[in-house]
């Protein structure tokens, strides 16, 4: 899904050694190495079983998709901080009458949902074969981590990360997925549609010419999940009830939703930005505590190492039916311009080719599929863009890949004590 549920000329740079075999862009059955991935776990099984971590709506959707995109696959096991999410999302699955066809296959007995801060180790240590990371993104390189030391296969929705400490760490579990020929499938669904799949081949091919510009959008409505606090929740349980609005879990949105555009653009142009100058702000969230401390609005203006330049831009306004919205992107070559999807087969963004791709990967009967090292650069990209719009300052890539900057919280409990940081000022706030 792209929003989660209730939402209201530089130098070429030099890349790290564990980078040097990422492929930026491609089509899922032409970027990596045509093997049969079942080597890395023996022989595949009758049935394969999966297990949710996160069970959002996000989560719930992505189950509902994995089942309904393919045959043999069985979730046996949940893991969520909160138990009412984990109880309330599997009676969605089970019941809801959407899911009739799937609902046999959902097969999370009492002794298989795990709750609390431990409880992905513990699903991770159950008799399943792939990992579904749907857990807001603050908690992405951790999970990942901990599955690939487990060699299972991940379905991880995007983004990977929210700081360039977790996302170093993605691309180092990364790394030892691609040694181990583990499957790993992420949440942008681009990267499966048949529509941006072959234009996307075809701009690489030639046929609008050589990539001169390119622009991407999401300008869309806000994602607020709570209206209020309950009395009794603490800091660390109000800010995951309210996850989007706190930078250290969410991202802010140009790392949590524009993730998507921007991917779009580096899969086009086959690497990440060597740099980027970013503007952002807030005006209109309130000073209050629902509202956290994410902007809702950022440009940015990116330099590829070829000297080629992305505008970019993503906002999250309220308002009606006149609203302006746009989610797209945009291409411009010498000899034409594409939107990235006119040049393929019509059909609606399917949510769930990227599930029948990565049991297909799984098996040996398609493709073998690692997406993880393009997705986690795009991520570090849309970093780069939010920490530029915070500091006021140019963001180089190797200035973000060796940033000291570490959101994350070093103890985790529902009553945890946090702060949240206030609003980025540009001059004041310091990028590290």
């Amino acid at each position: 899904m792209d929003n989660p549920s209730n939402t209201i000329s530089p130098n070429p740079i030099s890349r790290r050694g564990f980078l040097q075999t990422s492929a930026g862009a491609g089509t899922a059955a032409s970027v990596f190495t045509i093997v049969r991935p079942e080597v890395a776990r023996g022989q595949v099984k009758t049935k394969l079983k999966a297990g949710l971590i996160g069970v959002g709506g996000r989560g719930r959707q992505a189950v509902n998709d994995l089942l309904t995109g393919t045959e043999n696959v069985e979730v046996v096991a949940m893991a969520d901080i909160f138990e009412d999410h984990l109880e309330k999302n599997l009676a969605w699955l089970r019941t809801d009458p959407r899911n009739a066809k799937i609902a046999d296959r959902v097969k999370v007995g009492p002794e298989q949902r795990f709750v609390g801060f431990e409880a992905y180790k513990k699903l991770i240590a159950s008799d399943i074969d792939i990992v579904m990371l749907c857990t807001p993104p603050g908690y992405r390189p951790m999970h990942f981590e901990a599955a690939i030391d487990a060699k299972k296969h991940v379905f991880c929705e995007k983004p990977f990360g929210t700081d360039p400490a977790g996302v170093r760490r993605f691309m180092a579990a990364v790394k030892k997925s691609e040694e181990l020929k583990l499957t790993v499938v992420s949440g942008a669904q681009r990267r499966f549609n048949q529509e941006y799949v072959e234009t996307v081949q075809k701009i690489k091919n030639g046929v609008i010419g050589e990539v001169v510009a390119a622009y991407a959008y999401w300008v869309g409505t806000p994602v607020i999940q709570q209206k209020a606090r309950d009395p009794k929740w603490g800091d660390m349980t109000w800010q995951h009830r309210a996850w989007y609005s706190h930078v250290w879990i969410c991202g802010d949105q140009v790392v949590e939703q524009h993730l998507h555009n921007i991917d779009v653009i580096n899969w086009v142009m086959g690497t990440h930005p060597a740099s980027v100058v970013a503007t952002g702000g807030a005006v209109w969230r309130p000073r209050t505590e629902i509202y956290g401390n994410i902007y809702d609005h950022i440009s940015a203006d990116f330099v590829y190492p070829n000297g080629v330049r992305m505008s970019s831009y993503c906002r999250q306004f309220p308002g009606g039916a006149g609203m302006y919205r746009n989610v797209s992107e945009l291409v411009v070559g010498t000899k034409g311009r594409s939107n990235c999807k006119d040049m393929g087969t019509k059909g609606d963004l399917d949510y769930r080719a990227e599930h029948t791709a990565m049991v297909n990967s799984i098996r040996g009967d398609g493709p073998y599929i690692n997406h993880g090292m393009p997705v986690a650069e795009s991520t570090l990209a849309c970093i780069m863009a939010r920490e530029s719009a915070y500091s006021g300052q140019e963001i180089t890539w190797d200035m973000a890949l060796n940033s000291k900057l570490d959101l994350q919280p070093k103890t985790f409990g529902y009553d945890e004590k946090m702060t949240v940081p206030p609003l980025p000022v540009p001059g004041e706030y310091k990028f590290i």
